[in-house]
């Protein structure tokens, strides 16, 4: 029989393996066998089996004496991180002669959120990361489904477990070894990833290194979006003063929103890239050497900036000063940086695999980089390897509401050079390649 077909009804399978009509039905005929206790959650899963056309996109109600070995390995502004050991792991293809899933153990990550956090607030990020399961692949890091802590009795996330964590833990012990390839390729995928959520109308509002997992960052390179519990869809609960509050972790966050000038939009998101653009391509943190506090703040709202070192691509440079703009308007949203972000690495692609492009700007532009870099190797004693950080420079989430703060604008000579930066690399076409680009 075809692998396409369905080997109980005889209809094509709607997804890999899949067969949603009767998937559905071993579903619901389990239903009355597990509850978690609460009717929206009850709701929320049966409603996403019953609708799933593969494996990837399935919840389920996992009872909590299925994980073993938990143990915390994190913590952020709203709750913990722990690893865990799914003794069932994730549906798979239904099991025809023995009436089960197939399913195989897996290590996951489990989000527990912090007793302050409101129930409202956590159906908001499960809601959230459905959305986006549902629509892309890769994007945000999968969710598994919901489970509950028998002590505290609150909810928890079920998530996978990303072997290598975080993109700022791995640039702190790994910089030194990523080639330029592999940062302009970080910035593509991230671009591809952003621009995929504000598709979906949904800002993320804690866009930061902190939140961008991975498994394998040097092998397979897949990065995931995480943490969408500052998330919103935009025009959602518009009238609600509790969103006036700003948490965040302060580099990150746009002037405009430090500020109270503005509510979060998809411009703040861009200025996130921003910075985190600038810390892939120097390997610095933004502001390490400081505390993070009001004073900072006010800094960022007058115009302060992370010092772009000269010797990183103009192109490059370029971009990440477009992202970080004061104005607003003046940003260039997320379809624009993956057109320019994949055009930088596919000309790079070519020459660094296969010699070609060798009058490519990007590629002389990288090359005098790294004859830079070389150079100042034997001198340098301040790499990406052993900066320092001041005790106050706080990078994970926290509640961020500073009063009079000045209202956002650039320093003094920003516009200028970033004026003479786009005169200089006019004569450059930064357009989408017509080309089919791969689901990275």
């Amino acid at each position: 029989m075809s692998s396409c077909i369905c080997p109980e009804c005889n209809q094509d399978y709607s997804g890999y393996g899949w067969c949603k009509p009767c998937n559905s039905k071993h579903f619901q005929n389990d239903f009355n066998n597990w509850t978690s206790g609460n009717d929206k959650i009850d709701k929320l899963i049966q409603d996403v089996q019953l609708n799933a056309n593969d494996y990837n996109k399935v919840i389920e109600w996992i009872p909590y004496d299925r994980f073993i070995d938990v143990k915390q390995i994190g913590k952020g502004g709203f709750g913990t991180i722990h690893y865990a050991r799914w003794i069932d792991g994730y549906i798979g293809e239904w099991d025809i002669e023995n009436q089960q899933w197939n399913r195989e153990e897996e290590e996951v990550a489990l989000k527990k959120f912090d007793s302050f956090v409101n129930f409202s607030d956590v159906l908001n990020e499960i809601e959230i990361h459905l959305k986006t399961n549902k629509a892309y692949s890769y994007v945000s890091i999968r969710f598994y489904g919901i489970t509950q802590d028998p002590e505290t009795h609150s909810y928890m996330m079920v998530l996978q477990y990303a072997e290598d964590g975080n993109l700022r833990e791995y640039l702190k012990t790994n910089f030194n070894n990523i080639n330029w390839e592999r940062k302009l390729y970080k910035l593509y995928s991230l671009s591809y990833r952003l621009m995929n959520i504000h598709e979906l109308d949904i800002v993320h509002q804690d866009f930061h290194p902190g939140n961008i997992l991975s498994s394998n960052f040097k092998g397979s390179n897949i990065m995931q979006i995480s943490d969408f519990g500052l998330s919103k869809l935009i025009g959602a609960n518009p009238n609600n003063p509790e969103k006036k509050n700003i948490f965040g972790v302060l580099p990150y966050i746009a002037p405009e929103v430090l500020s109270g000038d503005e509510e979060y939009t998809k411009a703040a998101d861009v200025y996130s890239f921003g910075i985190i653009a600038y810390e892939i391509v120097t390997g610095f943190p933004p502001y390490p050497d400081i505390p993070h506090d009001k004073d900072l703040a006010m800094k960022i709202c007058n115009g302060l900036r992370p010092k772009i070192p000269f010797h990183i691509p103009k192109l490059i440079t370029r971009t990440i000063m477009r992202c970080w703009d004061a104005r607003v308007t003046h940003r260039p949203t997320f379809t624009e940086l993956w057109n320019e972000s994949y055009k930088y690495y596919k000309d790079y692609c070519y020459y660094f695999n296969e010699g070609r492009n060798k009058d490519s700007e990007i590629v002389i532009q990288i090359k005098k980089a790294e004859e830079f870099s070389e150079n100042q190797e034997s001198t340098n004693t301040t790499t990406p390897l052993n900066y320092q950080t001041h005790p106050q420079a706080i990078y994970t989430s926290r509640l961020l509401n500073y009063s009079n703060l000045p209202k956002p604008k650039n320093e003094e000579n920003f516009e200028r050079e970033l004026e003479e930066l786009t005169k200089s690399t006019s004569a450059l076409s930064i357009v989408a390649s017509k080309l089919h680009v791969p689901d990275f």
